[in-house]
């Protein structure tokens, strides 16, 4: 039976130890700012397995945290202890942040029964909920994927939906966007796709990292002219918060929408020629 894509802490602390039942760690940092496994060592969910961003990510190419192949992926998840038959809830550490790349990662590896957990670990602790240091080993299992390539985008992908006129959401800040502020990762342009729309990922949340209510989705996204059935292809420095973007999108019942995996760290390549990769500010 197919749950989610948004699980409360109260449904899982009630299902803790369901043995179809797998919890994922799916912190991570910006670089820079540390290393999120540190923080999973410290405190996690009991039965939560850490999923590396940056190590389960394809190898082969300088951009960062790219989707794997499938067989890497099956490789990698299997030895994690997790069967395609499981359900799976992740969370991160901040609330909503890199856990909806890891949910958009499973989704498009073709895993429907994958959750994120409402709030994340700032929320399960403040409510008192348990949290262990011990770490979690799980039986190796095999692990199969069925891909579901229309969640994924690519440059090409993305140059043509700008050309028909699709929504293209940048999740970046408005700074960022207009190139009024600096990339935090070398060699890259500052601004933005022309024809793209600017809807920080920060805006789809509470003040607590929180999902904001499906009224208040809809409205944000209608106004950013994502209208209901319309395409979109969501994008970021890295594809990370782009995930964000389009997690929320799922939680309206939004059926058309992709992440462009390199987004930023790709198109704002300073090394790219500008006719192919485009960039426009408003700086």
């Amino acid at each position: 039976m197919t749950f989610g894509p948004l699980v409360s802490t109260d449904w899982l602390v009630e299902n803790l130890g369901e043995k179809d039942l797998k919890i994922i760690d799916g912190s991570w940092r910006m670089p820079g700012q540390g290393d999120a496994v540190e923080n999973y060592r410290t405190q996690h969910i009991p039965g939560a397995v850490f999923f590396d961003i940056d190590a389960i990510a394809d190898q082969s190419t300088d951009l960062p945290h790219m989707l794997p192949e499938p067989e890497a992926f099956e490789a990698a998840i299997g030895e994690m202890g997790i069967s395609d038959k499981d359900r799976i809830v992740v969370y991160d550490e901040k609330g909503l942040f890199s856990a909806a790349r890891v949910w958009w990662t499973f989704r498009v590896m073709g895993h429907d029964n994958v959750a994120v957990l409402d709030g994340g670990l700032p929320k399960w602790l403040k409510e008192g909920k348990p949290v262990t240091a011990e770490e979690t080993v799980l039986t190796r299992t095999a692990y199969r994927t069925d891909p579901k390539p229309h969640y994924f985008a690519d440059a090409e992908d993305v140059r043509a939906a700008l050309a028909e006129g699709a929504v293209v959401l940048d999740a970046r800040s408005e700074d960022r966007f207009s190139g009024r502020a600096s990339e935090p990762r070398a060699g890259l342009r500052s601004g933005h796709m022309p024809g793209a729309t600017c809807l920080p990922f920060g805006l789809v949340l509470d003040e607590s990292g929180s999902l904001r209510p499906r009224e208040e989705l809809e409205l944000l996204f209608a106004n950013a002219g994502a209208a209901p059935g319309s395409r979109v292809v969501t994008s970021c420095g890295s594809g990370v918060t782009a995930a964000i973007l389009f997690f929320a999108l799922e939680t309206i019942g939004a059926r058309n929408a992709a992440v462009y995996d390199g987004s930023w760290s790709e198109w704002g390549d300073e090394r790219h020629d500008d006719a192919a990769f485009p960039v426009v500010t408003d700086a």
